[in-house]
């Protein structure tokens, strides 16, 4: 049984995406858990060609290049975003993939919880 937040539910009642588990979607939620990274993915996502370098994003946001890319190694790493070497720059672009796959987890989390969480509700 898991608890949390004062809900009590068991694992087999919450539904997941079997190409995504609890720590792939923990890990995922923590690297968009910082507005600047949240950021970064709306500069990516109005990109007319789809991609851009850091330096593009830098001049979108009041901070130093490398701040900027310490926050792009954070998405990367959670495989939020994808680098594709062009020259000798890097251009980065969103993974339309993970995000599908964290909104299909996330979805079919919170809808698992939903139920426990009307219960709860009921009881009180």
């Amino acid at each position: 049984m898991i608890a949390d937040a004062g809900f009590h539910f068991r694992r087999d009642q919450v539904h997941m995406s079997d190409a995504m588990r609890d720590d792939d979607i923990a890990n995922t939620m923590r690297a968009l858990g910082h507005p600047v990274r949240l950021e970064i993915l709306r500069i990516l996502a109005n990109q007319q060609q789809g991609q851009c370098c850091c330096a593009d994003v830098t001049e979108s946001l009041p901070l130093a290049q490398s701040t900027v890319s310490q926050h792009i190694k954070v998405l990367l790493d959670a495989g939020l975003i994808d680098r594709k070497a062009h020259g000798t720059r890097n251009r980065y672009c969103i993974r339309q993939d993970k995000l599908s796959e964290l909104g299909a987890a996330f979805g079919g989390l919170l809808q698992g919880l939903a139920p426990t969480a009307n219960k709860e509700a009921e009881l009180a």
